[in-house]
């Protein structure tokens, strides 16, 4: 009997330490162990799922938001791209010279007291520099009529030098020559796509066009060379002499009547070395010839070099890029407000919910981690579907052949990042009011 009674003080030990309850740790003690996380992204891609449109809805504004910054920041990168190719083609080590004060640095609006003329380009000519050429252009627009077809294109007034520095070659024909240049002569020189569409595919060499009554004889057409210089890209250019330009189609006589205006000054030194010192023996001529002080305070002409111009160009597109972009990632911040907005309404729609779970042991920080969760899901899958919209609307504007927009991997970091960003942060207020109801005050809600 004693071993009986013995036998059974482990039994009532066991029993009474489980009644004191030794045995079983406290529902909110932390024992260590976690819930998982793929199963919580599993609940939350269910609950998309499961209320398609109001998902669809709320991630509208930021599929919009990443779409609209990845296109822009595509285009914004062609632009440059685009802008970089067209003035590297047009030659190496060269200088111009344009009226009015471009000069980014510097304060204040162009002055047009003064523009560049002929005599200009002549007088920086007889300077004697190491130069291996010298250009004078004036360009207008104007329609081009041909036997079969006509188009609205660039009249280049150029002079023969121009072809060298640019590097302008014939495919067929000629090109004029000094002599042609010098008596204004009435002939032309078509880039390479202008021709294709004047002629299509006969032979446009020999052949007349008419440019505001004034009849032209084609004597070459130049090798395509897929750039611009000033302005439109050369393969849709009619190049012509600077003088029967100026005289015979646009009248670019000064307002004196003593000269004629040119639009640009193009010059193209030996060596890039000298590069610096040819524009600053340009600019003390042209402040002597237009009279003006020699502080530049009051230059009514720019001299500038490929680097500066492309910088210039550059920045100006880089600028441009970027306030579109944040403009459209305004639209982010709308998507961002609306996923905080349907997480506020989950939070009350499952608010019996969040009371049971706390009830049988979830911690706060599971349900806070959950929503937060909830909306960073709700955020990605509209970012990776704008990225997605992104990319396309990249790809037909490539395919278009307006420019080549380059989607860079930044652009796509930056969309994705922006877009977890706005599901963290606008999920973070949610979450938290998920984590702290009272779980008593939650079973009792209706």
């Amino acid at each position: 009997m004693t071993a009986t009674v013995s036998s059974l003080e482990p039994l009532v030990s066991t029993t009474h330490q489980a009644d004191s309850g030794e045995m079983l740790a406290p529902l909110d003690a932390d024992t260590g162990a976690g819930f998982s996380l793929a199963e919580v992204v599993r609940v939350s891609f269910d609950s998309l799922f499961a209320n398609k449109t109001r998902s669809f809805l709320t991630m509208l504004g930021v599929i919009i938001g990443v779409a609209s910054v990845v296109a822009l920041l595509s285009l914004g990168n062609g632009a440059q791209a685009s802008i970089t190719g067209q003035v590297q083609s047009i030659g190496t080590n060269l200088v111009f010279v344009l009226p009015g004060n471009v000069n980014p640095g510097r304060p204040g609006s162009t002055s047009a007291a003064q523009t560049l003329t002929l005599d200009d380009a002549q007088a920086i000519s007889n300077l004697g520099l190491p130069l291996n050429g010298i250009s004078a252009q004036f360009n207008g627009n104007a329609d081009i009529v041909a036997p079969a077809a006509d188009k609205n294109a660039t009249i280049n007034g150029t002079m023969p030098a121009n072809f060298a520095m640019q590097d302008l070659r014939p495919a067929s024909g000629s090109l004029f020559d000094e002599g042609q240049g010098r008596a204004g002569a009435p002939v032309a020189v078509l880039g390479a796509t202008l021709a294709k569409d004047l002629f299509g595919d006969g032979t446009a060499v020999g052949q007349t066009v008419r440019v505001k009554d004034q009849t032209l004889r084609v004597v070459g057409v130049l090798a395509a060379k897929g750039g611009g210089g000033m302005g439109s890209s050369v393969d849709d250019q009619l190049f012509a002499p600077i003088s029967f330009v100026q005289q015979r189609l646009f009248g670019a006589r000064t307002p004196d009547g003593n000269g004629y205006r040119v639009a640009n000054i193009i010059l193209s030194a030996r060596n890039g070395d000298d590069i610096n010192s040819i524009q600053d023996r340009i600019t003390v001529l042209l402040r002597e010839r237009h009279h003006l002080k020699t502080d530049g305070s009051d230059d009514d002409f720019s001299v500038m070099n490929q680097a500066s111009m492309l910088s210039t160009l550059n920045s100006i597109t880089s600028i441009l890029t970027a306030f579109l972009a944040a403009i459209a990632g305004i639209s982010l911040l709308v998507g961002g407000i609306g996923i905080m907005n349907i997480m506020l309404v989950s939070v009350t729609e499952r608010t019996k919910e969040i009371g049971l779970r706390k009830a049988v042991g979830a911690r706060g920080r599971d349900i806070m981690l959950q929503f937060i969760v909830e909306a960073l899901v709700v955020s990605v899958t509209g970012g990776v579907i704008g990225l997605m919209f992104g990319m396309l609307i990249a790809g037909l504007v490539t395919l278009s052949g307006a420019l080549t927009a380059t989607v860079s991997f930044s652009s796509v970091v930056l969309a994705v990042g922006f877009s977890l960003a706005v599901g963290l942060f606008f999920g973070i207020y949610p979450a938290r009011r998920a984590a702290r109801l009272n779980p008593i005050d939650a079973l009792r809600h209706e």
